[in-house]
């Protein structure tokens, strides 16, 4: 079968033949229809620091995925030739305190499709039949390809209750973008979304921010203070992983506000200790989507009319993977996909 893998340690990818994969026990075997490319691509496709340090070679990355079942192992039950499915890429243990108490999400031992293990940047992937999600309504191929990361959007847009509450998100990379889109759609009554680039911007907008803040050339507290904002914001999410972006949004909450953390930063971020204290703030890191409530709460959402379609906007086929992740790295662009269907697409959407 065709895949895309990382053939040995150092920078780049090569699309090759790679030996078909069967479905053992309690195993699906999907052919693959989309992917994502996903932030955590572009390291292991530019081979840094992290990557070096967690990545075995060879191994075909991604994680992001829609495919249709090709094939069930023995002991499968819940889903059948021809669904339509997407993947939650954690691979559990189901013997750790937090997933026999049902916290998978905290499982001490994830393995991650794609990066311990190979992922599904090929025409076939196989998965535990507890890590399928079968999409029981019609849905964009597009839309059910990025579900991974929509589930990370979903888990810390609703990891506080966003109902008439002024939020703030930074970042407005494809994750933040929806994480407003989906607070709004949730009752929030005004959501700032920040960040320093004008395409991303305007994609947050489209997606239904409130204000889109370039905190480059404007200060959030003087947009707080246009909306009428006397206190502050209610919730953060702070989705960039940029120290001055957590230490800022800290500053622009009011006493009790509540902060969801997505983005990683690179380095240790030194943050005011005294005011989190005094204000009693709460941060709560996320990470991952909550297996399988998040993914419960994905479809409803999608059913309920919130559409994530526009944050899609490159489309490449398989043998274009070299323009995709040069697309994905450049930063204008939202969510790029991969066509497995064909081996070329029309890029733009």
């Amino acid at each position: 079968m065709r895949a895309l893998m990382k053939t040995s340690a150092g920078p780049g990818l090569e699309l090759t033949d790679a030996p078909m994969c069967e479905a053992g026990p309690d195993e699906v075997l999907i052919r693959v229809l989309r992917t994502g490319i996903c932030g955590t691509d572009l390291h292991i496709d530019g081979w840094d620091p992290w990557a070096s340090r967690v990545v075995r070679t060879p191994l075909i990355l991604g994680h992001e995925f829609v495919g249709e079942v090709a094939a069930t192992g023995p002991g499968v039950t819940g889903v059948r030739a021809g669904d339509i499915v997407s993947g939650e890429g954690h691979l559990v243990c189901g013997r750790c305190r937090n997933c026999m108490a049902g916290r998978r999400h905290l499982c001490i031992r994830t393995i991650g499709l794609g990066v311990n293990t190979d992922g599904a940047f090929a025409e076939y992937v196989v998965l535990p039949s507890s890590n399928v999600w079968a999409h029981r309504e019609p849905i964009p191929l597009d839309v059910a390809a990025i579900f991974d990361p929509f589930g990370n959007a979903v888990h810390t847009a609703l990891a506080f209750p966003v109902l008439n509450e002024d939020v703030l998100v930074t970042g407005a990379g494809p994750i933040g973008v929806m994480a407003g889109a989906i607070a709004k759609h949730a009752g929030a009554r005004n959501v700032v979304v920040t960040d320093v680039s004008g395409y991303r911007l305007t994609l947050a907008r489209t997606m239904g921010a409130t204000v889109a803040c370039d905190v480059g050339r404007a200060d959030v507290g003087s947009v707080a203070a246009e909306l009428g904002m006397s206190e502050g914001f209610d919730v953060g999410m702070e989705m960039s992983g940029n120290a001055d972006a957590l230490r800022n949004m800290i500053s622009q909450m009011r006493s009790g506000g509540r902060i969801a953390l997505l983005g990683l930063p690179a380095q240790d971020v030194p943050v005011d200790m005294a005011t989190i204290v005094t204000r009693m703030l709460t941060l709560r890191g996320i990470y991952g989507r909550e297996m399988y409530e998040t993914w419960y709460a994905m479809s409803v959402l999608l059913e309920g009319g919130l559409d994530i379609a526009p944050v899609i906007t490159h489309r490449y086929g398989y043998e274009q993977h070299a323009d995709a992740f040069a697309t994905a790295r450049s930063g204008r662009c939202g969510k790029v996909v991969i066509d497995w269907t064909r081996p070329t697409g029309p890029g733009v959407l």
